[in-house]
């Protein structure tokens, strides 16, 4: 028995009943569920949730992932420091 209130992804707080809504609503592939709910967009960019989103895609019936484009990692430019971004830092 699975809790669908489990936490798929930590970064954007994603539940497992939300990505089963989400398919079970849209039909959608495991790339546009990532879209639609921001599973894998967080702070380390899916590298956590990734397989499991995409496991999870695939047993509730959306389409394999060898028919879809995959989406790609893109790591910051360069580190921006917490004063830069609440304004402190100049």
């Amino acid at each position: 028995m699975t809790n669908k209130e489990t936490v798929i992804c930590r970064c954007e707080d994603i539940t497992m009943r939300e990505i089963q809504e989400t398919v079970e609503r849209f039909q959608c592939s495991s790339r546009e569920v990532k879209l639609r709910t921001r599973a894998g967009m967080g702070s380390c960019g899916g590298r956590t949730c990734r397989g499991m989103v995409d496991k999870l895609v695939e047993q509730l019936g959306g389409p394999p992932i060898s028919n879809e484009i995959a989406l790609s990692y893109r790591p910051p430019v360069r580190p921006v420091s917490f004063g830069v971004l609440g304004g402190e830092e100049k």
